[in-house]
Protein backbone atom coordinates (compact mmCIF):
# COMPACT_ATOMS: atom_id res chain seq x y z
CA UNK A 1 0.00 0.00 0.00
CA UNK A 2 1.28 3.45 -0.87
CA UNK A 3 1.37 5.99 1.93
CA UNK A 4 2.67 8.94 -0.07
CA UNK A 5 1.94 10.32 -3.51
CA UNK A 6 5.68 10.73 -4.12
CA UNK A 7 6.27 7.05 -3.31
CA UNK A 8 3.61 6.01 -5.82
CA UNK A 9 4.86 8.37 -8.52
CA UNK A 10 8.45 7.11 -8.25
CA UNK A 11 7.37 3.49 -8.37
CA UNK A 12 4.84 4.09 -11.14
CA UNK A 13 7.41 5.98 -13.21
CA UNK A 14 9.80 3.01 -13.10
CA UNK A 15 7.20 0.27 -13.58
CA UNK A 16 5.21 2.01 -16.31
CA UNK A 17 8.46 2.61 -18.21
CA UNK A 18 9.13 -1.14 -18.05
CA UNK A 19 5.62 -1.95 -19.24
CA UNK A 20 6.03 0.57 -22.07
CA UNK A 21 9.25 -1.25 -23.12
CA UNK A 22 7.36 -4.54 -23.24
CA UNK A 23 4.50 -2.93 -25.20
CA UNK A 24 6.99 -1.37 -27.63
CA UNK A 25 8.32 -4.84 -28.50
CA UNK A 26 4.91 -6.01 -29.75
CA UNK A 27 4.30 -6.33 -33.47
CA UNK A 28 1.05 -6.21 -35.36
CA UNK A 29 1.39 -9.90 -36.19
CA UNK A 30 1.96 -10.86 -32.56
CA UNK A 31 -1.31 -9.37 -31.30
CA UNK A 32 -3.27 -12.52 -32.19
CA UNK A 33 -0.95 -14.86 -30.24
CA UNK A 34 -2.85 -16.91 -27.64
CA UNK A 35 -1.57 -19.36 -25.06
CA UNK A 36 -4.57 -21.57 -25.98
CA UNK A 37 -8.01 -21.23 -27.50
CA UNK A 38 -10.44 -19.41 -25.23
CA UNK A 39 -7.78 -17.22 -23.58
CA UNK A 40 -6.99 -13.59 -24.26
CA UNK A 41 -4.75 -12.89 -27.21
CA UNK A 42 -1.58 -10.89 -26.66
CA UNK A 43 -3.33 -7.84 -28.11
CA UNK A 44 -6.36 -8.30 -25.85
CA UNK A 45 -4.10 -8.76 -22.83
CA UNK A 46 -2.07 -5.65 -23.67
CA UNK A 47 -5.27 -3.65 -24.15
CA UNK A 48 -6.57 -4.99 -20.83
CA UNK A 49 -3.47 -3.50 -19.17
CA UNK A 50 -4.22 -0.16 -20.83
CA UNK A 51 -7.90 0.06 -19.88
CA UNK A 52 -7.67 -1.51 -16.41
CA UNK A 53 -5.83 1.45 -14.94
CA UNK A 54 -8.80 3.73 -15.47
CA UNK A 55 -11.36 1.01 -14.74
CA UNK A 56 -9.90 0.34 -11.29
CA UNK A 57 -8.83 3.83 -10.22
CA UNK A 58 -11.93 5.41 -11.75
CA UNK A 59 -13.99 3.79 -8.99
CA UNK A 60 -12.30 6.20 -6.56
CA UNK A 61 -13.51 9.28 -8.39
CA UNK A 62 -10.06 10.13 -9.77
CA UNK A 63 -10.71 11.91 -13.04
CA UNK A 64 -8.49 11.69 -16.10
CA UNK A 65 -8.75 10.87 -19.76
CA UNK A 66 -7.75 7.37 -20.84
CA UNK A 67 -9.24 4.55 -22.89
CA UNK A 68 -11.95 2.41 -21.28
CA UNK A 69 -12.95 -1.20 -21.71
CA UNK A 70 -15.71 0.00 -24.05
CA UNK A 71 -13.03 1.07 -26.54
CA UNK A 72 -12.14 -1.60 -29.12
CA UNK A 73 -8.78 -3.32 -29.07
CA UNK A 74 -6.57 -1.54 -31.62
CA UNK A 75 -5.39 -3.58 -34.57
CA UNK A 76 -1.92 -2.04 -34.58
CA UNK A 77 0.69 -2.64 -31.90
CA UNK A 78 1.93 0.95 -32.11
CA UNK A 79 -1.56 2.18 -31.18
CA UNK A 80 -1.65 -0.06 -28.10
CA UNK A 81 1.80 1.16 -27.05
CA UNK A 82 0.89 4.82 -27.58
CA UNK A 83 -2.39 4.43 -25.68
CA UNK A 84 -0.53 2.77 -22.81
CA UNK A 85 2.10 5.52 -22.57
CA UNK A 86 -0.59 8.22 -22.63
CA UNK A 87 -2.78 6.44 -20.06
CA UNK A 88 0.13 5.82 -17.68
CA UNK A 89 1.16 9.50 -17.86
CA UNK A 90 -2.43 10.61 -17.38
CA UNK A 91 -2.83 8.42 -14.30
CA UNK A 92 0.36 9.79 -12.75
CA UNK A 93 -0.65 13.36 -13.53
CA UNK A 94 -4.11 12.90 -12.06
CA UNK A 95 -2.76 11.39 -8.85
CA UNK A 96 -0.21 14.19 -8.56
CA UNK A 97 -2.80 16.93 -9.13
CA UNK A 98 -5.85 15.53 -7.36
CA UNK A 99 -4.55 13.52 -4.42
CA UNK A 100 -2.41 14.16 -1.36
CA UNK A 101 -0.76 11.81 1.11
CA UNK A 102 -3.88 12.15 3.26
CA UNK A 103 -6.10 11.28 0.28
CA UNK A 104 -4.38 7.90 0.07
CA UNK A 105 -6.01 6.98 3.40
CA UNK A 106 -9.55 7.69 2.11
CA UNK A 107 -11.49 4.48 1.51
CA UNK A 108 -13.69 3.68 -1.46
CA UNK A 109 -16.01 0.79 -2.23
CA UNK A 110 -14.25 -1.40 -4.81
CA UNK A 111 -15.25 -4.91 -5.76
CA UNK A 112 -17.41 -5.36 -2.66
CA UNK A 113 -14.75 -4.16 -0.21
CA UNK A 114 -13.48 -0.96 1.36
CA UNK A 115 -10.06 -0.12 -0.08
CA UNK A 116 -7.84 2.75 1.00
CA UNK A 117 -6.73 4.68 -2.09
CA UNK A 118 -3.10 3.86 -1.36
CA UNK A 119 -4.06 0.18 -1.60
CA UNK A 120 -6.00 0.80 -4.81
CA UNK A 121 -2.88 2.29 -6.40
CA UNK A 122 -0.89 -0.76 -5.29
CA UNK A 123 -3.51 -3.07 -6.82
CA UNK A 124 -3.29 -1.20 -10.14
CA UNK A 125 0.47 -1.62 -10.07
CA UNK A 126 0.44 -5.32 -9.11
CA UNK A 127 -2.31 -6.04 -11.65
CA UNK A 128 -0.18 -4.49 -14.36
CA UNK A 129 2.96 -6.38 -13.31
CA UNK A 130 1.00 -9.65 -13.27
CA UNK A 131 -0.31 -9.16 -16.80
CA UNK A 132 3.04 -7.85 -18.05
CA UNK A 133 4.51 -11.22 -17.06
CA UNK A 134 1.77 -13.05 -18.93
CA UNK A 135 2.49 -10.90 -21.96
CA UNK A 136 6.14 -11.96 -21.99
CA UNK A 137 5.12 -15.63 -22.25
CA UNK A 138 2.91 -14.89 -25.25
CA UNK A 139 5.67 -12.77 -26.75
CA UNK A 140 8.06 -15.73 -26.59
CA UNK A 141 5.44 -17.96 -28.20
CA UNK A 142 5.04 -15.36 -30.96
CA UNK A 143 8.81 -15.39 -31.57
CA UNK A 144 9.42 -11.88 -30.25
CA UNK A 145 12.44 -10.79 -28.27
CA UNK A 146 11.44 -10.02 -24.70
CA UNK A 147 13.05 -6.92 -23.18
CA UNK A 148 14.60 -7.28 -19.77
CA UNK A 149 12.46 -5.80 -17.01
CA UNK A 150 14.28 -6.37 -13.73
CA UNK A 151 17.54 -7.29 -15.40
CA UNK A 152 18.57 -8.77 -18.72
CA UNK A 153 16.31 -11.28 -20.44
CA UNK A 154 17.40 -14.46 -22.18
CA UNK A 155 17.35 -12.36 -25.35
CA UNK A 156 20.21 -10.24 -24.01
CA UNK A 157 18.07 -7.15 -23.65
Amino acid sequence: MFTSVEQFLKTWSHESAQTARVMAALTDGSLEQRVAEGYRSLGELAWHVVVSQREIVGKTGLEYDAPSKRDPVPERAAEVHSAYVDAAKALAGAVERQWTDETLEVTDQLYGREWPRGFTLAVVLYHEIHHRGQMTVLMRQAGLKVPGVYGPSADGE
